[in-house]
């Protein structure tokens, strides 16, 4: 196991030369055996131990342990206590969402002080995990992206820095773990939630896995081999994907005067040409995916294209978490969700007084060298403003409510 170890590592790439790395370390069996295989290959290595104060009595048990066994091979061992319910409440995560936010928040510090381009994170997982996290996200629906199980490397990006984590145990099996433990006679701890069927992963674990292997003897071989096809799938579709990106989306030029206004950058998908050449569902959903946007609601945006037949799609408002698009004259329109002000800024000029404000419904105004008044919301969809921009108009009025100007577009006979 030690020559696969190593093997596996110089073929990922997965340990820089001359690199220390980190090594997330429950006390398990799994991360025991890492730390193991670590110092036999003699590559420089810290512990980090996280103690979620979950499990009364059990985690500072474990605490105990993985500070014994940094003591037993000699390396430091950085260890961080959290009240990890108490975090998830504050932040409205469960308490498996809480710990993973808190886990690798506090390995990326450590990264950041030991080296922050090139410190690894290593953790523990195996191939039994990578299979499991395959199905998880298969009935989750995440689409192909969340078919590829885990990967022996990856990044992630924290509130503190990016994290670069390492898996070189992804290439053993829980079986090669198991045996290994008992060849070299090593001591561990038990998670005892491990065992637990709450969380679906366990479930998945202890249950659908079972059954699996009594009706396929080799499904561990062959989803090990599907998720590295759905692997070399993904990379060919993501390149796909990124030329096609430039193809369709491009800047977006608002008529709102820069000088007046500062909006967030808004793009533009080209709506006719994706629908000339590229009209799946896939396709769209793969071009949107970076800004948040799920399947559902990806679903929605193309069944109300299909709906509009060949007429002029506009106004209807889709959202992401962080993203709102909008279809806008054969355009469907992304850009960073409007943050609401109420500006009330007061000047004087020549001892005039007036106040700049967001327009309203109902607003008119009397446009300068026009009879008669407008509603302001007509004035702006005879410009053909999309609702993303008109969501940053602004107006100037007087002491009495009057509109001066709608700002950087007319000013009014009033003035």
């Amino acid at each position: 196991m030690l020559a696969r170890f190593k093997r596996y590592a110089a073929e990922q790439h997965l340990i820089p030369e001359g690199t220390t790395v980190l090594l997330a370390v429950s006390g398990g069996r799994d991360s025991v055996a890492m730390v193991d295989l670590f110092h036999r290959a003699g590559v420089p290595f810290e512990i980090a131990h996280c103690n979620f104060n979950l499990r009364p009595g059990d985690c500072d048990r474990d605490e105990a342990f993985v500070r014994q066994l940094a003591d037993r091979y000699g390396v430091p061992c950085h260890v961080a206590r959290f009240d990890t319910r108490a975090y998830a409440a504050d932040n409205g995560m469960s308490i498996e969402e809480a710990a993973r936010h808190l886990r690798y928040d506090y390995f990326a510090q450590l990264s950041a002080l030991h080296s922050p381009l090139s410190t690894p994170v290593a953790t523990a997982h195996h191939a039994d995990d990578s299979i499991e996290t395959f199905f998880l996200n298969l009935f989750r629906g995440t689409g192909l992206h969340g078919l590829h199980g885990i990967r022996p490397i990856s990044s992630l990006t924290t509130h503190h820095s990016s994290l670069t984590i390492i898996r070189p145990l992804i290439c053993f099996s829980r079986a090669d773990i198991d045996a290994y433990i008992a060849e070299r006679g090593l001591q561990y701890v038990e998670d005892y939630t491990n065992a637990e069927l709450d969380a679906r992963r366990n479930r998945i674990r202890h249950q659908l896995m079972p059954l699996l292997r009594e009706l396929y003897p080799s499904v561990d071989q062959t989803m090990l081999a599907n998720i590295e096809r759905l692997n070399a799938t993904e990379e060919l579709l993501d390149t796909y994907i990124d030329q096609l990106r430039q193809q369709l989306i491009k800047p977006y030029t608002s008529i709102l005067p820069a000088t007046h206004y500062q909006l967030p950058p808004i793009e533009a998908l080209d709506f006719p040409q994706l629908i000339a050449h590229h009209s799946s569902f896939i396709t769209l959903f793969e071009l949107l995916r970076p800004y948040g946007f799920n399947a559902a609601t990806v679903a929605d945006i193309t069944q109300t294209i299909k709906q509009s037949g060949n007429q002029p799609i506009s106004g209807r408002l889709f959202y992401s978490p962080t993203h709102v698009a909008e279809l806008h004259r054969d355009q469907l329109l992304i850009t960073l969700q409007f943050q609401p002000s109420t500006p009330n800024s007061q000047f004087s000029i020549l001892n005039s007084q007036f106040s700049i404000r967001p327009w309203r419904p109902g607003d008119r105004f009397r446009p300068k060298g026009m009879k008669g008044t407008r509603l302001v919301s007509d004035f702006l969809k005879d410009l053909h403003l999309s609702r993303i921009e008109k969501q940053y108009v602004l107006v100037r009025v007087d002491a009495d409510d009057r509109i001066l100007a709608v700002v950087g577009l007319r000013d009014s006979a009033l003035i």
